[in-house]
Protein backbone atom coordinates (compact mmCIF):
# COMPACT_ATOMS: atom_id res chain seq x y z
CA UNK A 1 0.00 0.00 0.00
CA UNK A 2 1.38 3.42 -0.93
CA UNK A 3 2.29 5.91 1.79
CA UNK A 4 -0.39 8.44 2.67
CA UNK A 5 1.97 11.28 1.73
CA UNK A 6 2.36 9.84 -1.78
CA UNK A 7 -1.40 9.59 -2.27
CA UNK A 8 -1.99 13.12 -0.99
CA UNK A 9 0.75 14.41 -3.27
CA UNK A 10 -0.91 12.85 -6.30
CA UNK A 11 -4.29 14.46 -5.60
CA UNK A 12 -2.74 17.84 -4.85
CA UNK A 13 -3.45 17.90 -1.13
CA UNK A 14 -1.19 18.15 1.89
CA UNK A 15 -3.66 16.74 4.40
CA UNK A 16 -4.12 20.31 5.69
CA UNK A 17 -5.07 22.30 2.58
CA UNK A 18 -4.94 22.15 -1.22
CA UNK A 19 -1.23 22.75 -1.68
CA UNK A 20 -1.41 22.58 -5.49
CA UNK A 21 -3.91 25.44 -5.53
CA UNK A 22 -1.62 27.45 -3.26
CA UNK A 23 1.43 26.60 -5.35
CA UNK A 24 -0.20 28.11 -8.45
CA UNK A 25 -0.10 31.47 -6.68
CA UNK A 26 3.72 31.32 -6.55
CA UNK A 27 5.06 31.19 -10.13
CA UNK A 28 8.70 30.97 -9.02
CA UNK A 29 7.97 27.77 -7.10
CA UNK A 30 6.77 26.19 -10.34
CA UNK A 31 9.98 27.11 -12.19
CA UNK A 32 12.58 26.09 -9.63
CA UNK A 33 12.71 23.85 -6.59
CA UNK A 34 12.41 26.71 -4.12
CA UNK A 35 13.48 25.65 -0.63
CA UNK A 36 14.60 29.03 0.67
CA UNK A 37 11.55 30.62 2.30
CA UNK A 38 13.66 31.27 5.42
CA UNK A 39 15.64 33.74 3.32
CA UNK A 40 12.78 35.27 1.36
CA UNK A 41 9.57 33.91 -0.04
CA UNK A 42 8.75 34.22 -3.75
CA UNK A 43 6.15 36.80 -4.66
CA UNK A 44 2.58 35.48 -4.64
CA UNK A 45 0.03 36.59 -7.21
CA UNK A 46 -2.41 38.15 -4.67
CA UNK A 47 0.46 40.05 -3.05
CA UNK A 48 1.63 41.36 -6.43
CA UNK A 49 -1.97 42.33 -7.26
CA UNK A 50 -2.17 44.47 -4.12
CA UNK A 51 1.06 46.25 -5.07
CA UNK A 52 -0.14 46.68 -8.65
CA UNK A 53 -3.35 48.23 -7.37
CA UNK A 54 -1.38 50.74 -5.33
CA UNK A 55 0.85 51.60 -8.30
CA UNK A 56 -2.11 51.96 -10.66
CA UNK A 57 -3.84 54.33 -8.26
CA UNK A 58 -0.67 56.40 -8.00
CA UNK A 59 -0.25 56.41 -11.76
CA UNK A 60 -3.85 57.30 -12.58
CA UNK A 61 -4.87 59.60 -9.72
CA UNK A 62 -1.55 60.75 -8.22
CA UNK A 63 -2.52 58.87 -5.11
CA UNK A 64 -5.76 58.74 -3.09
CA UNK A 65 -3.85 59.43 0.12
CA UNK A 66 -6.81 59.17 2.49
CA UNK A 67 -7.77 55.81 0.94
CA UNK A 68 -4.22 54.54 1.28
CA UNK A 69 -4.02 55.61 4.92
CA UNK A 70 -7.36 53.92 5.62
CA UNK A 71 -5.87 50.71 4.21
CA UNK A 72 -2.87 51.12 6.51
CA UNK A 73 -5.22 51.06 9.49
CA UNK A 74 -7.16 48.12 8.06
CA UNK A 75 -3.91 46.19 7.74
CA UNK A 76 -2.87 47.23 11.25
CA UNK A 77 -6.12 45.72 12.53
CA UNK A 78 -5.57 42.50 10.55
CA UNK A 79 -2.04 42.21 11.91
CA UNK A 80 -3.22 42.82 15.45
CA UNK A 81 -5.81 40.03 15.18
CA UNK A 82 -3.14 37.77 13.71
CA UNK A 83 -0.93 38.34 16.78
CA UNK A 84 -3.69 38.24 19.37
CA UNK A 85 -3.18 41.92 20.14
CA UNK A 86 -5.08 45.17 19.70
CA UNK A 87 -4.49 47.57 16.83
CA UNK A 88 -3.15 50.28 19.13
CA UNK A 89 -0.31 47.92 20.12
CA UNK A 90 1.03 47.60 16.56
CA UNK A 91 3.56 49.89 14.90
CA UNK A 92 4.97 49.61 11.40
CA UNK A 93 8.75 49.74 11.05
CA UNK A 94 11.35 49.13 8.35
CA UNK A 95 12.51 45.66 9.38
CA UNK A 96 13.31 43.41 12.35
CA UNK A 97 16.54 45.24 13.09
CA UNK A 98 14.76 48.56 13.42
CA UNK A 99 12.10 46.97 15.63
CA UNK A 100 14.77 45.50 17.92
CA UNK A 101 16.57 48.82 18.13
CA UNK A 102 13.36 50.67 18.96
CA UNK A 103 12.68 48.15 21.72
CA UNK A 104 16.21 48.23 23.12
CA UNK A 105 16.27 52.03 23.32
CA UNK A 106 12.77 52.29 24.79
CA UNK A 107 13.63 50.14 27.80
CA UNK A 108 14.65 52.07 30.94
CA UNK A 109 18.13 50.52 31.04
CA UNK A 110 20.93 52.22 32.93
CA UNK A 111 24.60 51.60 33.67
CA UNK A 112 24.99 48.33 35.56
CA UNK A 113 21.82 46.76 34.15
CA UNK A 114 22.07 43.41 32.37
CA UNK A 115 20.29 41.92 29.37
CA UNK A 116 20.34 38.16 28.73
CA UNK A 117 20.54 36.80 25.19
CA UNK A 118 21.33 33.46 23.53
CA UNK A 119 24.79 32.96 22.06
CA UNK A 120 24.58 32.47 18.30
CA UNK A 121 21.09 33.94 17.95
CA UNK A 122 20.54 36.45 15.14
CA UNK A 123 23.28 39.11 15.25
CA UNK A 124 20.98 42.04 14.59
CA UNK A 125 19.01 41.25 17.71
CA UNK A 126 22.28 41.21 19.66
CA UNK A 127 23.68 44.41 18.14
CA UNK A 128 20.61 46.40 19.18
CA UNK A 129 21.48 45.64 22.80
CA UNK A 130 25.26 45.53 22.45
CA UNK A 131 25.00 49.14 21.30
CA UNK A 132 23.75 49.98 24.81
CA UNK A 133 27.16 49.11 26.25
CA UNK A 134 28.03 52.76 25.57
CA UNK A 135 25.53 53.52 28.37
CA UNK A 136 27.09 50.94 30.68
CA UNK A 137 24.51 48.21 30.01
CA UNK A 138 25.88 44.65 30.11
CA UNK A 139 24.83 41.95 27.64
CA UNK A 140 25.37 38.38 28.83
CA UNK A 141 25.10 35.47 26.42
CA UNK A 142 23.61 32.17 27.54
CA UNK A 143 24.85 29.05 25.70
CA UNK A 144 22.57 27.79 22.94
CA UNK A 145 21.43 24.26 23.56
CA UNK A 146 18.94 22.08 21.69
CA UNK A 147 16.27 22.98 24.25
CA UNK A 148 16.02 26.56 25.51
CA UNK A 149 13.32 27.31 28.06
CA UNK A 150 12.85 29.04 31.41
CA UNK A 151 15.11 26.53 33.15
CA UNK A 152 17.89 27.34 30.68
CA UNK A 153 17.83 31.03 31.61
CA UNK A 154 16.89 31.01 35.28
CA UNK A 155 20.45 30.34 36.58
CA UNK A 156 21.76 33.41 34.74
CA UNK A 157 19.30 35.87 36.26
CA UNK A 158 20.70 38.00 39.06
CA UNK A 159 19.86 41.27 40.79
CA UNK A 160 21.15 43.32 37.84
CA UNK A 161 19.12 41.51 35.16
CA UNK A 162 16.46 43.71 33.60
CA UNK A 163 15.52 42.03 30.32
CA UNK A 164 15.72 38.92 28.15
CA UNK A 165 15.80 39.23 24.36
CA UNK A 166 15.49 36.12 22.22
CA UNK A 167 14.24 34.74 18.91
CA UNK A 168 11.23 32.45 18.83
CA UNK A 169 12.84 30.43 16.04
CA UNK A 170 16.54 30.49 15.14
CA UNK A 171 17.53 31.26 11.59
CA UNK A 172 20.57 29.00 11.43
CA UNK A 173 19.30 25.59 12.53
CA UNK A 174 15.59 25.86 13.25
CA UNK A 175 15.59 25.72 17.06
CA UNK A 176 12.18 26.65 18.44
CA UNK A 177 12.56 28.06 21.92
CA UNK A 178 9.92 27.67 24.63
CA UNK A 179 8.89 31.30 24.47
CA UNK A 180 5.85 31.02 26.73
CA UNK A 181 7.82 29.51 29.62
CA UNK A 182 10.47 32.22 29.24
CA UNK A 183 7.75 34.89 29.18
CA UNK A 184 6.30 33.45 32.39
CA UNK A 185 9.78 33.57 33.94
CA UNK A 186 10.14 37.23 32.95
CA UNK A 187 6.76 38.01 34.50
CA UNK A 188 7.79 36.21 37.68
CA UNK A 189 11.08 38.13 37.92
CA UNK A 190 9.73 41.50 36.72
CA UNK A 191 11.87 41.49 33.57
CA UNK A 192 11.15 42.96 30.17
CA UNK A 193 10.83 40.33 27.46
CA UNK A 194 11.68 41.10 23.83
CA UNK A 195 11.00 38.51 21.12
CA UNK A 196 12.23 38.41 17.53
CA UNK A 197 9.60 36.41 15.59
CA UNK A 198 11.03 36.96 12.11
CA UNK A 199 11.59 33.27 11.40
CA UNK A 200 8.32 32.20 13.02
CA UNK A 201 5.64 34.61 11.90
CA UNK A 202 3.35 33.31 9.18
CA UNK A 203 4.31 29.70 9.88
CA UNK A 204 4.12 29.29 13.66
CA UNK A 205 1.01 30.53 15.52
CA UNK A 206 1.82 33.57 17.66
CA UNK A 207 -0.09 34.81 20.69
CA UNK A 208 1.50 38.02 21.94
CA UNK A 209 -0.38 37.94 25.24
CA UNK A 210 0.54 34.31 25.96
CA UNK A 211 4.18 35.26 25.37
CA UNK A 212 3.92 38.05 27.97
CA UNK A 213 6.29 40.05 25.81
CA UNK A 214 7.01 43.73 26.26
CA UNK A 215 7.98 44.01 22.60
CA UNK A 216 7.75 41.65 19.63
CA UNK A 217 9.55 42.55 16.43
CA UNK A 218 9.68 41.18 12.92
CA UNK A 219 10.16 41.90 9.25
CA UNK A 220 7.71 40.66 6.65
CA UNK A 221 9.66 39.13 3.74
CA UNK A 222 9.71 35.53 4.97
CA UNK A 223 6.56 33.87 6.32
CA UNK A 224 4.50 37.03 5.74
CA UNK A 225 5.24 36.89 1.98
CA UNK A 226 5.93 40.62 1.51
CA UNK A 227 8.94 42.12 -0.34
CA UNK A 228 11.70 43.55 1.83
CA UNK A 229 11.35 46.92 3.50
CA UNK A 230 8.49 46.48 5.98
CA UNK A 231 8.67 45.50 9.63
CA UNK A 232 6.35 45.42 12.59
CA UNK A 233 6.56 46.07 16.30
CA UNK A 234 4.16 44.89 18.97
CA UNK A 235 4.23 46.90 22.19
CA UNK A 236 2.41 45.89 25.36
CA UNK A 237 0.39 49.05 25.89
CA UNK A 238 0.24 48.46 29.64
CA UNK A 239 3.92 49.53 29.58
CA UNK A 240 2.97 53.16 29.01
CA UNK A 241 6.22 54.37 30.57
CA UNK A 242 8.21 53.10 27.58
CA UNK A 243 8.82 55.92 25.13
CA UNK A 244 10.65 56.20 21.80
CA UNK A 245 14.26 57.30 21.61
CA UNK A 246 13.35 59.57 18.70
CA UNK A 247 10.37 61.76 17.95
CA UNK A 248 8.44 63.07 14.96
CA UNK A 249 5.07 64.72 14.49
CA UNK A 250 3.58 61.29 13.67
CA UNK A 251 4.73 60.01 17.08
CA UNK A 252 2.83 62.59 19.11
CA UNK A 253 -0.44 62.28 20.97
CA UNK A 254 -1.44 65.63 19.50
CA UNK A 255 -0.16 66.22 15.98
CA UNK A 256 -0.19 70.01 15.37
CA UNK A 257 -2.71 70.78 12.63
CA UNK A 258 -0.59 73.68 11.40
CA UNK A 259 2.61 71.58 11.60
CA UNK A 260 4.35 74.10 13.83
CA UNK A 261 6.43 72.38 16.50
CA UNK A 262 5.39 73.24 20.07
CA UNK A 263 7.98 72.40 22.74
CA UNK A 264 5.28 72.23 25.42
CA UNK A 265 3.30 69.49 23.61
CA UNK A 266 5.62 66.50 23.33
CA UNK A 267 3.52 63.75 24.86
CA UNK A 268 3.87 60.55 22.81
CA UNK A 269 0.80 58.92 21.30
CA UNK A 270 -0.98 56.56 23.72
CA UNK A 271 -0.79 53.85 21.04
CA UNK A 272 2.17 52.10 19.40
CA UNK A 273 2.11 54.94 16.89
CA UNK A 274 4.52 56.60 19.35
CA UNK A 275 7.20 54.38 17.78
CA UNK A 276 6.45 55.38 14.17
CA UNK A 277 8.01 58.23 12.19
CA UNK A 278 5.32 58.59 9.54
CA UNK A 279 5.55 58.16 5.73
CA UNK A 280 4.71 54.47 5.68
CA UNK A 281 5.98 51.94 3.16
CA UNK A 282 2.56 52.05 1.55
CA UNK A 283 3.00 49.45 -1.22
CA UNK A 284 4.41 46.93 1.26
CA UNK A 285 1.54 47.55 3.69
CA UNK A 286 -0.91 46.97 0.84
CA UNK A 287 0.98 43.74 0.14
CA UNK A 288 0.81 42.72 3.80
CA UNK A 289 -2.95 43.14 3.83
CA UNK A 290 -3.21 40.70 0.93
CA UNK A 291 -0.73 38.22 2.40
CA UNK A 292 -2.52 38.14 5.75
CA UNK A 293 -5.72 37.32 3.88
CA UNK A 294 -3.91 34.41 2.18
CA UNK A 295 -2.44 33.09 5.41
CA UNK A 296 -5.67 33.37 7.36
CA UNK A 297 -7.63 31.64 4.59
CA UNK A 298 -5.35 28.60 4.99
CA UNK A 299 -4.87 28.90 8.74
CA UNK A 300 -1.41 29.40 10.18
CA UNK A 301 -1.74 26.18 12.20
CA UNK A 302 -2.39 24.31 8.95
CA UNK A 303 0.69 25.91 7.37
CA UNK A 304 2.71 24.87 10.41
CA UNK A 305 1.47 21.29 10.26
CA UNK A 306 2.06 21.08 6.51
CA UNK A 307 5.66 22.21 7.02
CA UNK A 308 6.09 19.74 9.88
CA UNK A 309 4.98 16.96 7.54
CA UNK A 310 7.52 18.06 4.95
CA UNK A 311 10.17 18.17 7.65
CA UNK A 312 9.34 14.68 8.86
CA UNK A 313 9.69 13.43 5.29
CA UNK A 314 12.99 15.26 4.86
CA UNK A 315 14.40 13.82 8.09
CA UNK A 316 13.34 10.30 7.11
CA UNK A 317 14.97 10.63 3.69
CA UNK A 318 18.17 12.06 5.20
CA UNK A 319 18.28 9.18 7.68
CA UNK A 320 18.04 6.75 4.78
CA UNK A 321 21.06 8.44 3.21
CA UNK A 322 22.88 8.57 6.53
CA UNK A 323 23.14 12.35 6.32
CA UNK A 324 23.04 14.27 9.59
CA UNK A 325 20.50 16.96 10.44
CA UNK A 326 21.91 19.94 12.33
CA UNK A 327 19.66 21.09 15.18
CA UNK A 328 16.69 19.52 16.94
CA UNK A 329 14.67 16.65 15.44
CA UNK A 330 11.68 16.46 17.80
CA UNK A 331 8.67 18.52 16.72
CA UNK A 332 8.29 20.19 20.10
CA UNK A 333 11.80 21.68 19.86
CA UNK A 334 12.19 22.37 16.14
CA UNK A 335 10.73 24.95 13.82
CA UNK A 336 8.32 23.35 11.36
CA UNK A 337 10.03 24.84 8.32
CA UNK A 338 13.79 25.29 8.89
CA UNK A 339 16.25 22.40 8.55
CA UNK A 340 20.02 22.48 8.18
CA UNK A 341 21.68 19.54 6.46
CA UNK A 342 25.27 18.73 7.43
CA UNK A 343 26.65 19.20 3.94
CA UNK A 344 29.47 21.79 3.72
CA UNK A 345 28.00 24.84 1.99
CA UNK A 346 31.25 25.66 0.20
CA UNK A 347 31.20 22.25 -1.48
CA UNK A 348 27.46 21.84 -2.08
CA UNK A 349 25.82 25.19 -2.78
CA UNK A 350 27.04 25.32 -6.38
CA UNK A 351 25.75 21.79 -7.00
CA UNK A 352 22.27 22.75 -5.87
CA UNK A 353 22.33 25.92 -7.97
CA UNK A 354 23.37 23.93 -11.05
CA UNK A 355 20.40 21.64 -10.51
CA UNK A 356 17.88 24.47 -10.13
CA UNK A 357 17.40 23.94 -6.38
CA UNK A 358 17.30 27.10 -4.25
CA UNK A 359 18.67 26.73 -0.71
CA UNK A 360 20.85 28.86 1.59
CA UNK A 361 24.38 28.39 2.90
CA UNK A 362 24.42 28.37 6.68
CA UNK A 363 27.10 28.27 9.34
CA UNK A 364 26.74 24.50 9.81
CA UNK A 365 25.69 23.36 6.36
CA UNK A 366 22.91 23.82 3.82
CA UNK A 367 19.65 25.32 5.07
CA UNK A 368 16.39 24.04 3.64
CA UNK A 369 13.39 26.19 4.54
CA UNK A 370 9.82 25.43 3.52
CA UNK A 371 6.94 27.70 2.61
CA UNK A 372 3.21 27.08 2.34
CA UNK A 373 3.70 26.19 -1.34
CA UNK A 374 6.25 23.39 -0.95
CA UNK A 375 5.41 19.73 -1.56
CA UNK A 376 6.70 16.25 -0.85
CA UNK A 377 7.93 16.24 -4.45
CA UNK A 378 10.19 19.21 -3.63
CA UNK A 379 11.78 17.23 -0.81
CA UNK A 380 12.24 14.20 -3.03
CA UNK A 381 13.81 16.38 -5.70
CA UNK A 382 16.29 17.72 -3.13
CA UNK A 383 17.20 14.19 -2.05
CA UNK A 384 17.61 13.09 -5.68
CA UNK A 385 20.05 15.96 -6.25
CA UNK A 386 22.03 14.94 -3.15
CA UNK A 387 22.12 11.32 -4.30
CA UNK A 388 23.29 12.39 -7.76
CA UNK A 389 26.49 13.87 -6.35
CA UNK A 390 27.01 11.34 -3.60
CA UNK A 391 27.67 11.88 0.09
CA UNK A 392 31.08 11.89 1.71
CA UNK A 393 31.54 10.00 5.00
CA UNK A 394 32.08 13.27 6.93
CA UNK A 395 28.49 14.27 6.12
CA UNK A 396 26.94 11.10 7.47
CA UNK A 397 25.06 10.82 10.74
CA UNK A 398 27.11 9.94 13.80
Amino acid sequence: MRATADVLQEIGMSGHYDVDAVRKEFPAAQRITYLDAGFQTPLARPVKAAIDRFLSEGLETAGPKSVWLDRVEQTREKLARFLGASADEIAFTKNTSESMNIAANALPLRAGDKVLMIHGDHPNNAYAFLNLRRKGVTVAFVPMTEIVNADSLRPYIDASTRAISISQVTFHAGHRFDIESIGALCAEKGLHFIVDVMQAIGVVPIDAKAMRATFIGSGSHKGLLVPQGLGLLYWDKSRAELEPAYLAAASLAEVPADLIARPDRLDPAPSARRFELGNFNLPAIHALGASLDMIEALGVANIQNHCFDLGDHLIARLDTLGVRLVGPRARQHRAPHIYVIALPAAEWLGHFEENNVRVSPERDGIRVSFGMFNTIADVDRLIEVIQRRGVKPSSRAA
